[in-house]
């Protein structure tokens, strides 16, 4: 296990955890950030990672911008300066999160605000608790949902909804988001670990090659709308692979 006061990265063999661990709410500052980074960093690096699972500690899942850095900067215009290169910052860190080669999992136990929610919208898949909270309050500031949420939660959920939730300012809670597509799965706060540990397990049972390739494809049709070239070159890769010819010939096995 690596790990440090903010975030703490737990690998075995093909599921890594990562753990937010900044208490109480996961407030988000240059140093969240910085450790966030670096677990991306050893996700990468590491041999045979297929699934990512994102969690917190803490009572809530991440609370988004620390609110106190903010106030202690914008005041003078080196202060918002050095606030708007944080956010370009976190645009930086949550679109590379988004561009892992590995599957993604957001667990939502508690409160995912602002840049927490914009966090679990960088993860491909999201299982929250009923009870969780979640949204993008930014407007209610004066402020914007500013590490990507105007654009994942537009292409996630649609213009209505992104609509709706931001521009109210909108507080949902895990059933809701659930119904709404904000999130893929809803199930009671007891339940949610285990839930989340086994439906890791499941996809990190998967060829890592195969989830990466399936990733990329997905990517295209939502950047140029043109993944069918991906899908054959990804196709044509895997064929070649030896865990996918083993995967083939077992289960045509089981079928005789």
């Amino acid at each position: 296990m690596t790990g440090s006061a903010a975030i703490t990265l737990a690998l075995d063999g093909p599921l890594a955890v990562a753990t937010l661990a900044r208490a109480p709410v996961n407030a988000i500052d240059e140093a969240w950030l910085e450790c966030l980074a670096q677990k991306l960093d050893a996700v990468e690096a590491a041999a045979g990672v297929a699934c990512l699972l994102v969690r917190s500690s803490a009572r809530a899942f991440c609370a988004g911008a620390d609110l106190a850095l903010m106030r202690s900067r914008f005041a003078s215009a080196d202060g918002r300066a050095r606030m708007v290169a944080f956010v370009r910052e976190l645009q930086r860190v949550y679109a590379r999160l988004e561009r892992l080669p590995v599957a993604t999992i957001a667990e939502i136990g508690g409160p995912a605000m602002g840049g927490g929610l914009e966090l679990a919208l960088a993860c491909d898949l999201r299982i929250a608790a009923e009870d969780a909270r979640l949204g993008l309050p930014e407007a209610r500031l004066g402020l914007l949902p500013g590490a990507g949420g105007t654009q994942r939660l537009t292409r996630i959920a649609g213009e209505a909804l992104a609509k709706r939730l931001i521009l109210r300012g909108e507080v949902i809670d895990g059933r809701e988001a659930a119904a709404l597509g904000l999130v893929q799965w809803a199930v009671p706060a007891a339940e949610l670990p285990a839930r989340a540990r086994a439906l890791a397990a499941e996809v990190a049972a998967l060829p890592p090659g195969a989830l990466a390739a399936c990733k990329r494809c997905i990517d295209a049709a939502l950047r140029d709308g043109d993944g069918y070239e991906g899908e054959v070159l990804g196709t044509a890769e895997l064929l070649a692979s030896a865990e996918t010819q083993r995967r083939v010939r077992a289960f045509l096995e089981k079928r005789h």
